[in-house]
């Protein structure tokens, strides 16, 4: 599991920024009905977020997350992967992902999240960014050969190459991708290696894709985490450059 369930964004609040949210269930065209929690600024940027969790799917990590990104004037979705095998109830810390991680198919994860870029273009935002964790990495990585019209996709401790299962990577979808890169790594990851990150390096560069690759010597899988004290330098540098980056490429139409 990517995150214990008493994780917690390591971002604290802004103090007296105004927010809405809600609890919501999309419906992309293959008919589903998946759990979404959406966050909403007082006073938007234009830009919004789209955030796909790790292998929990739908956590209260990521609704906390979306809200910081809308204290910060970004409008932020973070969807649930289980709609087609789990419902669209709340769900408690017994919840068994992994039958349903096995179920969906990354297929199906992109039809949901252009379903969830739609519902924040529909909100007005006119730059749609992904940010994942994990699984989410990877699957926001994809996002960007998919054809959703992102300004750029962020990562954290994905995966870059060809699943286990045989499944395309982004690095076999590398000629699709149309956004810059954000990639933001574990250097002590035990399931990703330098090879891999090196050899994503290699992809984007030799694409001609805008693209940084930063790797936190030391960090594990999952380091962004109030929780992990010791490796609060890299959470508070990698949440930098999440902003930095969406700043930098937020006027991309």
């Amino acid at each position: 599991m990517c995150h214990d369930f008493d994780s917690r964004p390591p971002v604290a609040p802004l103090a007296g920024a105004a927010v809405e949210h809600s609890d919501l269930v999309l419906e992309p065209t293959d008919g589903n009905r998946f759990a979404a929690f959406e966050a909403r600024p007082a006073d938007p940027s234009g830009a919004g977020i789209v955030i796909l969790p790790d292998v929990r799917g739908l956590h209260r990590f990521y609704e906390e997350l979306a809200l910081r990104f809308a204290e910060r004037g970004y409008a932020a979705l973070a969807f649930d992967y289980f709609g087609r095998t789990a419902g669209t109830a709340k769900r408690d810390d017994d919840f068994e992902y992994m039958p349903h991680v096995e179920a969906v198919t990354p297929e199906q994860i992109q039809l949901d999240t252009r379903s969830a870029v739609e519902r924040l273009r529909a909100l007005g935002c006119t730059t749609i960014f992904s940010v994942g964790f994990c699984m989410g990495g990877r699957q926001s990585w994809l996002a960007a050969a998919a054809g959703h019209g992102l300004a750029g996709a962020v990562g954290f401790y994905g995966r870059p190459g060809t699943g286990r299962d045989g499944s395309p990577g982004p690095i076999d979808r590398i000629a699709e991708v149309d956004c810059p890169i954000l990639a933001l790594q574990a250097g002590a990851d035990r399931n990703i290696t330098a090879e891999d990150n090196d050899a994503f390096e290699r992809a984007l560069t030799e694409t001609g894709i805008e693209h940084e690759i930063v790797t936190y010597q030391g960090a594990p899988h999952s380091f962004f985490d109030r929780k992990q004290h010791e490796f609060a330098e890299a959470a508070d540098d990698a949440w930098r450059r999440t902003l930095d980056f969406i700043e930098r490429h937020r006027s991309r139409p």
